[in-house]
């Protein structure tokens, strides 16, 4: 075992039989099936990679291209309409006798929580990042993310044929991303300015590289000796913080065991000290092995991550839902991490709410492909079929009392598109469409506006809700109509008035009469209705007086101006009524007959929904964000750091609702997509002028 890890370098021979599927080579351990979730920013390379450990490792011939369309993952229409991951990517594999799974997730900020289930069951995280200073505020997200779960990371710097400049000054760069040291593994050998090969500062070896093919072992260049020892004694210094007794042989000038130091490289990873930085090329699929190495040797075990979630490993059967799907056939279907015991066809497995259910069948997974396999033991991730009772992040067991082991919390939607089916008779089809869309995507959410009447459909940002609007067409055969939702306009009056309503009419039998004189006055805002009775005499009988209310009550649905009227106060103060010919319903229309005329002479005024919006962004780009609010009519009303994240600020505004549309298009294009919001209604805004009109003729014309 210590050979491969310590004195093959990126060379070593890989069971090539032993691929997916492939049943277990002998001597291999259920502890030793590991999951691994593969992270980074948009566009840094993460799909490539599990091509290239797929098919450095045998599963698939050889790598596909996510220009082309012919990768494992990515193999949803939508992923390959927009050439980007927009959904949680699965495959396993074997190396050298251990089973892994790879969870690849999308880099866009707005598919975050297809990540949220995968990071609750994984051991470790493999983040792929490239050498570029924009994508820092991005990496920032990943890491802090990672640093707050507990979760042990490795970083892989990727695109190294790429890379301009040297990989330690864009570590210094890196670093700001990162709470812990990053600690550079290997360092590149450098050819007319390209990266050719790279030494490993733990082997004390070089290598150069073979495009889709394992490292050639070499001697170490005499025009690199001066930089690896450099670099080395960075490394070493740098795990000397966590170990007093290698700090001392430094000092003394003593070179440590070499058994020692990977030692120390494997417990800090694994204690989340440190984040050890590997180099490589998953287009040319370089610098693999030697990822598949740290991954063999030094991340955790089931054991580890058991730990880490609370859980002891008792008799019962605990699994870990990283995601649900529905298919066209198959049903549900339930990713899932054994985390303890066994699952196999018929298992009952219960939630944390009470409901349970039967494990339909357990398959292995490869991209958007199902297969059968037998019984998946502790460590194994699988799909569990027809299990209609999990839920993404939910914790199943075959035990009475469950509790959830992790919590997540989507975030809130930053953006919605009011929706409703081309044709009426789809209705129903779209509500059961759209709670399965839910029920696998927790970043989307359903709204009904109580004040518009619209169904909105939420989530986090544009991308995220056009993916989510592409597979209702194509996956459940529902034509969407989508639109901008309408803004819940309001209006009240300035000045108060006194007015008459008088109802009567005669048409044989008994007549109608009511006659009512009401004040009609604005109130502060937010304070809503207010009737007041201040009848003397019995000019107007008590029997009628809640018919006046109701009356009032009912002309505020729509005022002079269209919309609904809010913070005034109606007081009855003088009426009449004849003994025969008054009713409850004539007392009604002559409140209503009141109002109209009061609230004309009250002077309508538009009001508009503001809410107060808080964004957080990178400082370096809290003055894009301030020039962004201002445009569109908002306010800042202060700022601050953002706590726990150095070089983050959070800007306080308010913004009127209907300038909030896209806005967090302008965000993420301001903060390198790493920028974001909340926001919640705040107060009623008088509209005036030129904006006021237009508002009110364009809910004229809609309504005509």
């Amino acid at each position: 075992m210590a050979s491969d890890r310590r004195g093959d370098g990126d060379t070593a021979t890989i069971n090539r039989p032993a691929g997916v599927g492939s049943p277990r080579p002998v001597g291999a351990d259920a502890a030793a099936a590991r999951c691994v979730v593969l992270l980074g920013p948009l566009a840094s390379g993460k799909t490539s990679l599990m091509e290239a450990i797929l098919a450095r490792t045998g599963a698939i011939p050889r790598p596909g291209s996510v220009l082309h369309g012919t990768t494992v993952g990515d193999a949803s229409p939508e992923a390959r309409a927009h050439r980007m991951s927009v959904e949680l990517n699965i495959a396993e594999t074997w190396f050298l006798g251990d089973r892994y799974t790879f969870l690849d997730c999308p880099g866009s900020l707005e598919f975050q929580c297809e990540a949220a289930g995968a990071l609750a069951a994984a051991d470790v995280a493999v983040v792929v990042c490239e050498a570029d200073e924009r994508k820092v505020p991005a990496l920032q997200v990943i890491l802090k993310d990672l640093e707050e779960r507990g979760i042990p990371r490795i970083l892989f710097l990727n695109k190294i044929d790429k890379a301009e400049g040297g990989v330690r000054g864009a570590l210094g760069v890196l670093q700001g991303a990162s709470r812990v040291p990053l600690v550079l593994r290997q360092v590149p050998i450098w050819a007319d300015g390209i990266a050719t090969g790279f030494i490993d500062l733990a082997l004390e070896r070089a290598f150069v590289y073979r495009e889709h093919a394992a490292s050639e072992t070499i001697a170490i260049p005499d025009a690199e000796r001066a930089a690896e020892v450099e670099a080395r004694f960075q490394m070493l210094e740098r795990i000397a913080d966590y170990d007093d007794a290698l700090m001392e042989e430094l000092l003394s000038d003593i070179e440590p065991p070499r058994d020692r130091i990977f030692d120390d490289l494997a417990r800090e990873m694994r204690e989340g000290l440190i984040c050890p930085v590997f180099l490589g090329s998953a287009e040319r699929g370089n610098g693999i092995l030697r990822l598949l190495k740290a991954l063999r040797h030094e991340a955790p075990t089931i054991a580890a991550t058991r730990d880490r979630l609370g859980l002891s490993a008792g008799g019962e059967t605990v699994v870990q839902v990283v995601k649900t799907l529905h298919t066209a056939h198959g049903g549900k279907i339930a990713v899932a991490r054994v985390l303890a015991g066994s699952v196999q066809e018929g298992t009952q497995l219960t939630r944390s709410t009470g409901d349970s259910g039967r494990v339909a069948g357990v398959m292995k997974m490869m991209g958007t492909e199902l297969g059968k396999r037998g019984p998946a033991t502790a460590g194994e991730t699988v799909a569990l079929a027809r299990l209609e009772v999990a839920r993404t992040g939910a914790t199943l067991a075959s035990g009475a009392k469950v509790l959830d082991l992790v919590e997540i919390r989507p975030p809130p939607p930053v953006i919605a598109r009011a929706i409703q089916p081309t044709e009426r008779k789809d209705e129903v089809k779209l509500a059961a469409a759209v709670a399965k869309l839910l029920d696998e995507d927790l970043g989307l959410a359903l709204e009904i506006d109580r004040d518009t009447g619209e169904t909105r459909l939420g989530g986090q940002g544009e991308m995220h809700l056009r993916v989510a609007l592409e597979r209702l067409a194509a996956k459940y055969g529902i034509a969407v109509t989508s639109r901008p939702p309408r803004i819940a306009y309001k209006e009240t009056i300035r000045t108060a008035a006194t007015v008459r309503g008088r109802h009567k009419k005669q048409s044989g039998g008994h007549g109608q009469f009511a006659d009512v004189t009401l004040e009609i006055a604005p109130r502060p805002r937010g304070t809503g209705f207010s009737f007041v009775d201040r009848i003397t005499g019995g000019v107007v009988p008590r029997q009628y007086i809640p018919a006046v209310e109701t009356g009032a009550r009912e002309t505020l649905s729509a005022g002079p101006l269209g919309f609904p009227v809010v913070d005034i106060e109606v007081t009855l103060i003088d009426g009449s009524y004849h003994s025969v010919d008054s009713s409850e319903m004539a007392f009604k229309q002559a409140t209503h007959h009141a109002m109209r005329e009061g609230l004309e002479k009250g002077g309508p005024v538009l009001l508009e929904p503001v809410l107060a919006v808080e964004v957080v962004c990178p400082a370096e780009a809290t003055a894009r964000i301030n020039a962004i609010v201002s445009a569109r009519r908002g306010q800042i009303t202060g700022f601050e750091p953002r706590p726990g994240w150095p070089g983050w600020d959070c800007v306080a505004t308010l913004i009127p609702a209907a300038e909030i549309g896209d806005l967090i298009v302008e965000v993420r294009s301001a903060t390198a997509g790493a920028g974001t919001f909340t926001s919640r209604p705040d107060h009623l805004a008088e509209v005036t002028g030129r904006l006021a009109s237009d508002v009110v003729e364009r809910h004229r014309r809609d309504a005509a």
